[in-house]
């Protein structure tokens, strides 16, 4: 878990229990990503299961929280980040590696391969440059200008960017995720971040997700 809380009330959209709650709901999900990519995606669904995989006895879960696709297929590996890890960058390789093996694996060819996205949010500089958007693609680094076109994108968002590199509303949501309060909601015109925060309120009122959630902290002995 992303925060030490005993309570659903008292989590922010970093812990990775609400924002995997937050993100289930495939409007909200949709408009995050739209925002993120900056690029017009019209429906989004939930056709791969969440995946849970040990790499190593002692290197926690690695993790799939939400596989997406889009109406023309790409597919969306998104997740949240409260610690940095130095396995991080590894991780990207083996999300991507478990998107594209579901494919192979099922009998179909590489041309049958998707454009795919990993996304992570993180409440850290994963690069310690000062930005708000790291994004990454497979590039000539004899020619910079010549890409490899494999369709693959590694996108890392940072809580603590200074640089003006994004516009206000990603800021907005950015902030947000550390501090998911009704103040913060209030203080904001962000569209996208007054329904991400009506969607938490709700999910914090639920009695049955404070069950979930209460249930979680005792297996993982948090209580």
């Amino acid at each position: 878990m992303a925060n030490k809380t005993n309570t659903i009330q008292e989590l922010n959209l970093a812990d990775s229990f609400l924002f995997g709650k937050v993100m289930s709901d495939t409007e909200i999900c949709r408009r995050v990503l739209e925002k993120i990519l900056n690029v017009p995606i019209k429906k989004v669904d939930f056709p791969i299961t969440r995946k849970t995989t040990d790499i190593a006895p002692d290197s926690g879960d690695i993790r799939l929280d939400a596989c997406i696709h889009d109406e023309q297929e790409t597919i969306y590996s998104v997740e949240v980040l409260c610690c940095k890890d130095e396995e991080l960058l590894k991780k990207a390789r083996y999300f991507q590696c478990n998107i594209d093996s579901d494919i192979i694996l099922s009998g179909k060819r590489c041309t049958k391969l998707k454009k795919s996205y990993i996304i992570f949010i993180c409440t850290f500089d994963p690069f310690s440059d000062g930005r708000h958007i790291y994004t990454f693609e497979n590039r000539c680094l004899e020619d910079l200008s010549l890409a490899l076109g494999d369709e693959t994108t590694e996108i890392f968002l940072s809580t603590k960017g200074e640089k003006d590199d994004v516009d206000d509303e990603i800021k907005d949501f950015l902030a947000y995720i550390e501090n998911s309060t009704d103040a913060c909601a209030q203080q904001t015109s962000s569209p996208l971040v007054r329904a991400i925060h009506k969607r938490v309120t709700e999910i914090k009122l639920d009695k049955d997700m404070e069950l979930r959630y209460m249930t979680l902290l005792q297996r993982q002995g948090g209580i």
